[in-house]
């Protein structure tokens, strides 16, 4: 029996994201959760646990850290977004618009690459985000019920539990609610307050492992969004690096979707509602990060509003089905994954057989470098004797400890010898290390961070260099030096 279209596009866009996350290393972010991530935790500082245990829960059932392994349950859960976003999409219009937002949620890089295959908070946001969404489209409509709602709530808890940004989509039900003379009723009913309750405790590890770990969690992510400085410009430069993420093609079309949903109001008994509460979903990520940026005093990431357009491709699937017998559309489309397909070609090639070396080599740095597995540095470590058993690897920085962490394997301990360790920090604190000898590890600028380092211990010895190699062609060079009796941090 022949696949339906959206199994079609389901199985063959997985087995393409199978394969780039096997052609590629671990970036830099994800090679940070997988090594920090060993240790399992209810919490974690960087964000709650779902991406955190996904990882580690992958690694030890498959007795590997190898990417393809990490990133599995990530590349299905996006499978399982993909076939959430058609039943919405359907849910609001019809079978042919909820197949056209599948596609084009697809073809978005920000989600068909790097949510949909990377070890990163975002994958489990978006599927419980879309479970959420899915649960209201039945529960709002009934004159009663509990089934929806307790769905809805679960499905709140596990987009909180993976990213704490959840809770601006989570918000704009209550925007929604407020506005809507269809269903406002809800808020008499115990319905939605029943699913504030279960949302709440499916979320509670998070509240207890902060408890008992001096808030660190909500108070690094908090911070975020404070600052002195005022910058008017500032939300016009995230909406365009959002734009760009989203890939502008696509990203103005979800806007006028979502104009052409605003447009027809909140509804009344008889008429359409579920543009009106998608937009009231989506406005509060994508005008929340913009504005912060106006005051804040740190970098508003262009990918944290990405929930926001999330919630408008079933409108725009609706739009799609409507012109896809233009033929600029169908061209639109088809020119977008091809060049997807050939990005995603070029960088896994790249990875694997380093056949731009010659071009790379003539840069002051090689991106090569950050989507590779070191796996040659613990090579080159082991063949000098380096890594004797027992040995603690010192570094300067979380990024590049995660990197380094991955590379040497679960076995050697990590240390981060500076105040803003992240999770390294708390898994292991370089106050733990006084008085032990590390080897110690520098990626960058070696002779300023050994002058700055030196202090830390009574002798800070360096060591010849080792290389991070490709095919032969020496990519960067890790400078090694061996650290006795480590006094601790400043």
């Amino acid at each position: 029996m022949p696949l339906s279209p959206l199994a079609a596009l389901i199985l063959s866009t997985t087995l393409v994201r199978l394969a780039f996350a096997w052609a590629i290393g671990l970036g830099v972010d994800e090679s940070y959760m997988v090594t920090a991530g060993r240790v399992l935790s209810l919490g974690y500082f960087d964000h709650p646990p779902a991406s955190w245990w996904l990882s580690w829960g992958a690694a030890h059932l498959a007795g590997t850290e190898a990417a393809v392994v990490v990133r599995l349950p990530f590349v299905l859960l996006f499978a399982l977004s993909t076939w959430l976003v058609a039943r919405i999409g359907t849910r609001i219009a019809d079978a042919r618009a909820g197949l056209w937002a599948a596609v084009a949620l697809n073809l978005s890089p920000v989600f068909g690459v790097t949510t949909g295959s990377w070890v990163l908070p975002d994958g489990p946001l978006d599927a419980a985000l879309l479970g959420a969404v899915l649960c209201l489209l039945h529960a709002l409509p009934a004159r009663r019920g509990w089934g929806p709602w307790i769905g809805a709530g679960l499905c709140a808890g596990l987009a909180l539990g993976s990213k704490y940004s959840a809770v601006l989509t989570i918000g704009g039900l209550g925007l929604y609610l407020l506005s809507s003379p269809v269903h406002r009723r809800w808020l008499l009913r115990p319905q939605p307050w029943a699913a504030m309750l279960v949302a709440a405790a499916v979320f509670s590890p998070v509240i207890i492992w902060n408890a008992t770990n001096g808030w660190a969690s909500f108070a690094f992510q908090g911070d975020r969004a404070l600052g002195l400085r005022f910058r008017p410009l500032e939300p016009l430069t995230v909406l365009g690096g959002e734009a760009l993420f989203v890939l502008p093609w696509i990203w103005a079309p979800l806007l006028f979707a979502a104009w052409r949903a605003l447009r027809r109001g909140p509804a009344t008994a008889t008429g359409d509602w579920t543009g009106w509460l998608l937009c009231c979903l989506a406005a509060p990520p994508i005008l929340g990060f913009a504005l912060i940026a106006a005051w804040s005093d740190k970098r508003i990431l262009y990918h944290w509003a990405a929930p926001g357009y999330l919630m408008l491709f079933p409108l725009l699937g609706r739009e799609i089905a409507a012109r896809i017998d233009q033929a600029w559309v169908r061209r639109t489309l088809i020119g977008t994954a091809a060049l997807l397909l050939a990005a995603i070609a070029v960088i896994g090639t790249q990875e694997r057989l380093d056949w731009l070396g010659p071009q790379f080599a003539r840069l002051r740095k090689d991106p090569t470098a950050e989507g590779l597995d070191w796996t040659s540095l613990r090579t080159e470590l082991d063949a000098r004797g380096l890594l004797p058993p027992g040995t603690v690897v010192g570094v300067p920085n979380w990024r590049d400890a995660g990197k380094i962490g991955r590379a040497l394997g679960p076995e050697v301990p990590i240390v981060v010898l500076d105040r803003d360790a992240r999770q390294f920090g708390i898994v292991r604190p370089a106050a733990s290390m006084i008085g032990r000898s590390l080897l110690v590890l520098v990626v960058e600028h070696p002779a300023q961070v050994a002058a700055t380092l030196a202090p830390r211990f009574a002798a800070l010895t360096p060591l010849p260099p080792a290389p991070v190699s490709l095919r032969g062609r020496v990519l960067l060079q890790v400078a090694p030096f061996r650290g006795e009796d480590f006094h601790g941090l400043p």
